[in-house]
């Protein structure tokens, strides 16, 4: 499948609030990776010993205006975990276009530690800093599952994808397909420096009741 079977979003000029987030996104990003590199270190450490493979996994997703991109994230299931996908799909507990598993046998046993306390994430704060993605934003979302999004829900594209977002703070994988794109619409609607801000300190609860974290 290509990236040409996704729909263009057209580009807007809300530079002034663009750069404002801009800014807030290498600030933060800069000061958590000071504070943050023991942990990285030891995560990595934790998935290189426990299973093998590689430490990082790196996927394509879809970015700003329908443009793919490098994700990183802390590798969380076995090697052939990709290759295994089809045979599990039927057994998606999520409506929509994304597959989400509660018992996923593709995840390690570390994996789904790092994952109920979103440390698989971490390394997408490099994503941050390439400019790739923002600290707030949309989930970025697998090639082809946006070949099969709705003309309406391409509109998520209008903004940088995020690490964390009204999705993640709602209930993650329990939201459904059509809540989190209609969460989505929302946030690329009303986007400022002050949401995103809001959408951190939210983020924090979320992580920590752990709900949708699978």
């Amino acid at each position: 499948m290509t990236m040409t079977s996704i729909a263009p979003v057209k580009r807007t000029s809300k530079l002034p609030k663009v750069n404002a987030k801009r800014v807030l996104d290498l600030v933060l990003t800069g000061l958590i990776l000071l504070a943050i590199w023991p942990v990285l270190a030891i995560v990595a450490g934790l998935v290189a010993l426990t299973s093998r493979g590689p430490v990082f996994f790196v996927q394509t997703r879809v970015g700003r205006y329908g443009e793919p991109f490098r994700m990183l994230k802390f590798r969380s299931m076995y090697r052939d975990a990709e290759t295994r996908r089809a045979q599990l799909v039927q057994h998606s507990e999520r409506d929509g276009v994304c597959f989400k598993m509660r018992k996923d046998p593709r995840v390690t046993p570390v994996g789904r530690f790092i994952r109920r306390w979103s440390l698989d994430e971490l390394p997408q704060l490099i994503n941050v800093l390439r400019g790739d993605m923002s600290l707030v934003g949309p989930r970025p979302a697998l090639p082809q599952e946006v070949a099969a999004y709705s003309a309406k829900a391409h509109g998520r594209h209008s903004v940088l994808p995020g690490i964390t977002g009204l999705w993640q703070v709602s209930g993650r994988a329990d939201v459904s397909f059509d809540e989190m794109i209609a969460l989505d619409l929302a946030y690329a609607r009303q986007v400022s420096v002050l949401t995103d801000i809001q959408i951190m300190f939210r983020t924090f609860q979320a992580v920590w009741g752990g709900r949708g974290a699978y």
